[in-house]
């Protein structure tokens, strides 16, 4: 098969990019998405050909008007596509940085195409705010940042 063929005919991926951004106080910022029913951590999609960190920083900026200087990866996950997206649908990776410690929210200017909030939530809140899918992902970053080891969410666990 001619090699641009081949490449074409190669199954992809979506890539996700998150920021972990502490408050100092155990807190962890999200989001509130206006197209979502639950909160997330900033970040989102990767555009064609982004690496994960600078998309990142790009949703960051875009989101919520701040120039992180996003620090260590922290957990990669990978999950299959949610039957939502039908049958067709691409599985996804996901990659969480550390972003940081910031004091207070004062900073931020959110993008408001995209979401309707922001605050500061201790790690125990998590569970309520956040999809089931993605709590085992954030815990594993959380993880991450007290051991300074790369975790891996469920979807990369060895069966």
């Amino acid at each position: 098969m001619e090699p641009t063929a081949w490449h074409a005919s190669l199954p992809g991926v979506v890539v996700s990019a998150g920021a972990l951004i502490a408050d100092g106080n155990g807190g962890v910022l999200v989001v509130k998405p206006n197209y979502r029913d639950h909160w997330t951590l900033p970040g989102g999609i990767c555009e064609f050909g982004e690496a994960p960190r600078a998309g990142c920083a790009r949703e960051l900026m875009e989101e919520l008007g701040i120039d992180a200087q996003l620090g260590a990866l922290l957990a990669i996950d990978w999950q299959l596509a949610q039957e939502i997206y039908g049958p067709t649908a691409r599985p996804a990776v996901f990659f969480i940085f550390d972003g940081g410690t910031l004091p207070s929210l004062s900073g931020i200017r959110l993008q408001q195409e995209e979401l309707d909030d922001c605050r500061f939530a201790p790690v125990g809140e998590l569970e309520l705010l956040l999809p089931s899918a993605s709590l085992p992902r954030v815990a594993a970053a959380i993880a991450a940042l007290a051991s300074g080891c790369v975790r891996t969410g469920p979807g990369l666990a060895a069966v």
